[in-house]
C-alpha cells in the first residue's frame, strides 16, 4: 500500500472554525496559509512560556490549517477550543529562518512541458524558479519533505492526472503554488522539472531535515551531473552476532518488526508517530515478562516466527491468539493463555497460525538491544525509519535484566477477537461536510470488507456503495491523525493506521476513536468493520435536513 502524493490548495477557506479530527485532535481551518503559519507561530511561543495550554501536544500546520492534539485526561474538548480561539492568527513575518541553497540539475521529465504550459522557454522556467526566494511553511508526507512557497507567481501547475508509481530521491518538482524536493524514491503526483544530489533527510545529520519551517530557500542551478541521492533513513541492522543474551530468528514469518511506542511531536519534520499497532498488548507482554511498558517488542503478523534462545531468556506473547509452542530437547510445552515462559539456553520457541486476531507481540525481559533511530526503535514502513524487518538467521541482541530480577506478573486468558464483523466507534469530521447525508448514513449503516490491501498504513475497505462526494477538485494538504477515514475519489474508503503520511489531500469523513485503534490492529482482510457514533458524538441530520445534532 502506498501513500498519496503531497497536494495542491485551490480555492480560499471560510474564516477560521474549528473542525473535529476524532477524540484527540482539532483541526483549526484558517482563511489561507499565512494565518494558519500565523496561528502555529503564536502557539508554538504560548506553548514554551508559563502559560501553556495544558494537555496540548503536537503542532502540526498545513496549508490552510493547523491540526492540534491533545490528551483528553488533561483537557477538555470545550476549554481546549475556548483556549485556542483566543489566540490570534493574523499572519506572522515568515521566511526569517537560515537559507538554504539547493543545487539543481534542471533536466526532470516535465520540464519542457511545463514551459509549454506556463507558455515560457525552458530558460524562462528555470530563470523564474531559480530567481525566487520561497519559504519552508510545513513538512509532510515523507520525512525530509517540506512545501516550499513564495516562489513567482507563474509557477502555478497542476498536479499529473495519473501519479507516478515511482519518483527518484532528489527530484525537483512543482505542483499548484508550492516546489518541493522528494527525500526518497516513493510515488508522487508533482511535476518533475529537475534533480539534486543534496539529501533532503539524513538521520545522522542534526537537525536531520535538511529544511526547517520557517527557512529560507533559493534553488541553484548546476551543470554537474548529478549522482545517486542516497539519504539516510534511519534503516538499522538489528543483529548482534556476539551478544551473549539474545533471541536467534530461525524462521522470521512475513513482515515482523521491531516496535515501541514511536515517535510521537516530529510531526513537523515530516515524521510520524509510527509505532506499535496494538499498544495494550505491548503493555501486557511486557509486563509479565516484568520490563518497561513500552519497550520494544516484535510485532508478528499472521504468526509463523521460531526462535531459539541464547542464554537464559523470559519471553511472553500477547495480542492475536496464535498457538505458541516451547521445544525442551525432547519435551514439548504448549503455552494455553498470555503468560512468561522461561527459555534455557538452547530453548526454542514456535508460534502457529492466528487462530483469532492477526497481529501476535513477543516480549523478551530486558528488553531487545537495538540502536534507536530518532529515539525510537519503530520501524515505520512507510517512511523507511527504524530497523530492518526480521529477517532468518537474525540474533535480536537482548539487554541483561535488572539485579534484582523484576517480577513476573500473573496470566491472562488469550482476548477475544472478532472474526466475522467488528463494529468500531467514529466521530465525524473534519471533511463530513464533503458529503450529503446519504453518504453519511451509508458510512454508518453500510458493512465494509476490509480489503488485501491492508498493512501497517491503513486498511483499504469496499462497500457495496462508495461515498458519493458533494464537492469536486482537491483538499489542500492538511495533517491526519491514527484512524482517519479517508476517502479518495473512487468512494470507497480507507482507514490510516500508525504509518500512514501525515498530511494528505483526500477529505477525511470520520475518524476512529483512538481506543479503538487496537481492535483495528487485529483486523485481516476479509473482516467486515462496520461504523457507529461513538458516546457524545455528532449525529448526521435526519432525512431532508442539512444540519447535525448533537446526540443526548
Amino acid at each position: 500500500m502506498t501513500a498519496s502524493a503531497p497536494d495542491t490548495a485551490p480555492e480560499a477557506a471560510p474564516e477560521r472554525r474549528n473542525l473535529t479530527a476524532g477524540d484527540r485532535a482539532v483541526l483549526v481551518e484558517l482563511p489561507d496559509l499565512e494565518h494558519a503559519l500565523g496561528l502555529h507561530a503564536r502557539l508554538e511561543a504560548l506553548q514554551a512560556g508559563e502559560s501553556a495550554i495544558p494537555g496540548v501536544g503536537e503542532l502540526m500546520p498545513a496549508a490552510r490549517t493547523l491540526l492540534v492534539r491533545f490528551d483528553p485526561a488533561r483537557i477538555g474538548r470545550a476549554q481546549l477550543l475556548e483556549r485556542l480561539d483566543a489566540v490570534s492568527a493574523e499572519p506572522v513575518e515568515r521566511g526569517t529562518g537560515s537559507l538554504v541553497e539547493i543545487p539543481v540539475v534542471y533536466d526532470g521529465e516535465d520540464l519542457a512541458e511545463m514551459a509549454a504550459h506556463l507558455g515560457v522557454s525552458v530558460e524562462e522556467l528555470v530563470r523564474r524558479h531559480t530567481g525566487s526566494a520561497y519559504t519552508v511553511a510545513f513538512a509532510g508526507f515523507a520525512p525530509g519533505f517540506a512545501y516550499l512557497v513564495g516562489g513567482d507567481p507563474l509557477l502555478d501547475v497542476p498536479r499529473r492526472p495519473t501519479p507516478r508509481t515511482r519518483i527518484p530521491a532528489g527530484s525537483v518538482a512543482l505542483a499548484g503554488r508550492f516546489s518541493g524536493v522528494y527525500p526518497r524514491e516513493s510515488p508522487g503526483g508533482w511535476q518533475l522539472i529537475g534533480t539534486t544530489p543534496m539529501p533532503m533527510w539524513d538521520v545522522d545529520r542534526d537537525p536531520p531535515a535538511a529544511m526547517r519551517p520557517g527557512d529560507r530557500v533559493r534553488f541553484v542551478e548546476s551543470a554537474a551531473p548529478v549522482v545517486e541521492t542516497r539519504p539516510r533513513h534511519g534503516r538499522s541492522s538489528t543483529s548482534e552476532g556476539e551478544a551473549a543474551l539474545a533471541l536467534v530468528i530461525e524462521r522470521a514469518g512475513l513482515r515482523t518488526l521491531l516496535q515501541d511506542a514511536g515517535r510521537p511531536g516530529l510531526g513537523p519534520l515530516g515524521v510520524a508517530e509510527s509505532g506499535i499497532l496494538d499498544a495494550p498488548a505491548m503493555r501486557l507482554a511486557n509486563r509479565l515478562v516484568g520490563g518497561d511498558p513500552e519497550q520494544a517488542v516484535l510485532e508478528i503478523p499472521y504468526g509463523g516466527l521460531r526462535a531459539r534462545a541464547r542464554g537464559a531468556l523470559v519471553v511472553a506473547v500477547t495480542g492475536a491468539r496464535v498457538p505458541v509452542t516451547v521445544h525442551r530437547g525432547d519435551a514439548v510445552l504448549r503455552i494455553e493463555d498470555q503468560r512468561a515462559v522461561a527459555l534455557d539456553d538452547g530453548d526454542r520457541i514456535e508460534l502457529g497460525a492466528p487462530l483469532a486476531g492477526m497481529r501476535a507481540v513477543l516480549a523478551v525481559r530486558g528488553g531487545f538491544d537495538a540502536p534507536p533511530v530518532l529515539g525510537s526503535l519503530a520501524t515505520d514502513t512507510l517512511a523507511g525509519l527504524g530497523p530492518e524487518p526480521i529477517a532468518d538467521g537474525d540474533v535480536l541482541a537482548v539487554r541483561a535484566p535488572g539485579i534484582p530480577s523484576p517480577a513476573v506478573g500473573a496470566p491472562e486468558p488469550w482476548p477475544e477477537h472478532a472474526s466475522e464483523e467488528l463494529t468500531v466507534p467514529i466521530d465525524l469530521g473534519p471533511r463530513d461536510d464533503w458529503f450529503d447525508q446519504a453518504a453519511i448514513r451509508r458510512l454508518l449503516e453500510q458493512p465494509w470488507t476490509i480489503t488485501a490491501h491492508a498493512d501497517r498504513v491503513g486498511l483499504r475497505l469496499e462497500g457495496a456503495e462508495p461515498l458519493d462526494r458533494l464537492r469536486d477538485g482537491e483538499l489542500p494538504s492538511e495533517g491526519a491523525v491514527s484512524g482517519s477515514i479517508q476517502v479518495p475519489p473512487s468512494g470507497q474508503p480507507m482507514v490510516f493506521l500508525a504509518d500512514h503520511p501525515i498530511t494528505g489531500g483526500y477529505p477525511i469523513i470520520g475518524v476512529v476513536r483512538h481506543r479503538a485503534l487496537a481492535l483495528l490492529a487485529q483486523a485481516a482482510p476479509g473482516l467486515r468493520l462496520r461504523f457507529e457514533l461513538g458516546e457524545g458524538a455528532t449525529a448526521p441530520a435526519p432525512a431532508g435536513r442539512t444540519d447535525r445534532q448533537e446526540l443526548p
